[in-house]
């Protein structure tokens, strides 16, 4: 059972770094943040309840059955602001 939770943490960690480093590190260059950083700036603190978050897409036209994008490149959930 251990080694079953560890490998959904594995995933979610995978999952949040969206589309990796290096996508993270080019969002910073141009002074923006990730959507996940700009979720957790609007929100109460440890409130937003992630949903989909391993959902990928099915296409296979322009190369994309090659390509995995986690969450299909969409951060969705729910969360409080100022407790609401």
């Amino acid at each position: 059972m251990k080694h079953i939770l560890e490998a959904l943490d594995d995933r979610r960690a995978a999952a949040k770094l969206g589309g990796g480093e290096k996508r993270i590190d080019a969002q910073h260059a141009r002074g923006r943040l990730t959507a996940r950083e700009r979720i957790d700036l609007l929100l109460d603190k440890h409130s937003f309840e992630e949903m989909d978050m391993f959902v990928q897409h099915r296409s296979t036209e322009f190369g994309m059955e090659k390509t995995k994008i986690p969450g299909d490149g969409v951060v969705t959930g729910w969360g409080t602001v100022n407790g609401r």
